[in-house]
């Protein structure tokens, strides 16, 4: 089998950082990464470097393998270029189909109708040559055509992931609006945490809600391979190599064999305010395979003082723009008597003096530590009262969204009990794995 052309997409914004993926990749299979462009990145190689793409990559969003690139002038030329395609060497009339069309800077009035007459095409070429056609299904297909429109060239591929990749299948459990899995670990990547790495760090999510970036943090550090519980659309083509595959997965169990047996546990923290969602993370952690890899502690984020002695990574995706009700302990300055009290309570997470006391928590407790925030609030640096040493754009789905960076430094507080609270902080054993 020879070679292949591939795309893989990806959240806008981590392109840079997909590239050093898959030339990493290219270290395990025969894989050659070609250009970036907007949303993603162009590699070829053998069919198994598509597989492995697919089953590997923790920022991909999905894998296309490319058919054909032609120029076109109307909907005819297209509807033809689809037509001469030899569809049933990848799939049969027997398997249901979806065609999805984009374009971008193109003459074509109707992308409705290019998606029609591709849907001709590729019907007409296989009644006439088996008698019969593949059926249309939009939400659960066999077999999925993407087909991409500029203002010059038709570029027909064939879906090889199904599911879009950030679906690796643990999660279950999730709060409202939740980050996406991909980009969590792309943000992971751009902060420095990455296999090569990660053991000699410390990471730490101070509003960790259902524990996404742990849990893409802690499957960094073991080499679970995030595709390692899900099926791939690879899987239904006939050019599917199932012995390939076979060896594929059984090198990556050994891998994440090694890494579980050498790792150190005791890096990855996180904690939030609500039980409720503490108990989703540990859920999620469960079927993750990594329960036993992260501490978790219920807290105000303006309580919190760093999990160990050192330094390290704080990474959070505070949730902005959303007035939330958490049952759970409540937070030191909340309490009159010094006691556990549970009740329900509203945290408006816009309020000002929360950011502004949460700014100050980061400057007197956390000082040589890098904080990394995903938020689309672009005026959080001045509400934390923090100056940002980076910012770098990022799309969280089609919300735009920025990952802001703070190198904290030794900060000018007064260190009195009601600028920070009456918090005594913790150690790492006040986290519970």
């Amino acid at each position: 089998m020879g070679s292949f052309d591939f795309f893989a997409s990806c959240p806008r914004g981590l392109e840079e950082a997909l590239a050093a993926e898959l030339s990493e990749l290219g270290h395990q299979v025969t894989l050659s990464v070609g250009k970036q462009v907007p949303g993603g990145v162009h590699f070829s190689g053998r069919w198994a470097a598509g597989m492995a793409t697919n089953f590997h990559s923790h920022i991909a969003n999905r894998v296309f393998l490319r058919i054909v690139v032609q120029s076109y002038q109307n909907e005819q030329d297209i509807y033809d270029l689809a037509a001469t395609q030899p569809w049933e060497e990848w799939f049969s009339y027997e398997q249901a189909l979806r065609i999805d069309v984009t374009g971008i800077k193109t003459s074509i009035h109707s992308l409705e109708f290019v998606t029609l007459r591709i849907k001709d095409a590729i019907c007409d070429r296989f009644r006439e040559r088996t008698g019969r056609r593949p059926n249309i299904d939009r939400f659960k297909p066999d077999v999925r055509v993407f087909v991409f429109l500029t203002a010059t060239d038709t570029t027909i591929y064939i879906d090889t992931s199904g599911e879009a990749l950030f679906k690796r299948g643990w999660r279950l459990n999730k709060g409202t609006a939740p980050l996406r899995e991909n980009l969590a670990a792309g943000i992971l990547r751009l902060a420095g945490w990455r296999a090569d790495s990660a053991e000699s760090m410390v990471l730490y999510d101070p509003m960790c809600g259902s524990g996404t970036f742990l849990v893409e943090a802690a499957q960094i550090l073991l080499s679970v391979p995030p595709g390692a519980n899900r099926r791939f659309g690879f899987e239904k083509l006939k050019h599917w190599d199932i012995s390939a595959w076979k060896e594929l997965k059984a090198a990556a169990m050994d891998a994440e064999s090694d890494a579980r047996a050498r790792r150190l546990p005791g890096n990855i923290f996180g904690s939030d305010i609500s039980g409720d969602m503490l108990i989703k993370a540990r859920a999620n952690f469960e079927r993750a395979g990594v329960s036993d890899m992260i501490g978790l502690k219920q807290i105000d984020a303006r309580d919190i003082k760093p999990p160990v002695d050192g330094f390290g990574i704080l990474v959070t995706n505070p949730p902005y723009g959303k007035r939330i009700e958490v049952r759970g302990r409540r937070s030191s300055r909340e309490m009159n008597d010094g006691g556990a009290r549970f009740a329900r309570a509203h945290i408006d997470f816009l309020d000002a003096d929360f950011y502004r006391t949460f700014g100050d928590t980061l400057k007197h407790h956390f000082s040589g530590w890098s904080a990394f925030f995903l938020t689309s609030d672009m005026n959080l640096p001045g509400q934390l009262r923090l100056r940002e040493s980076r910012r770098a754009p990022l799309f969280n789905g089609a919300l735009e969204c920025r990952l802001f960076r703070f190198d904290m430094v030794t900060g000018r507080l007064q260190k009195k009990k009601d600028v920070l609270g009456n918090s005594a902080g913790y150690a790492s054993e006040d986290f519970a794995l």
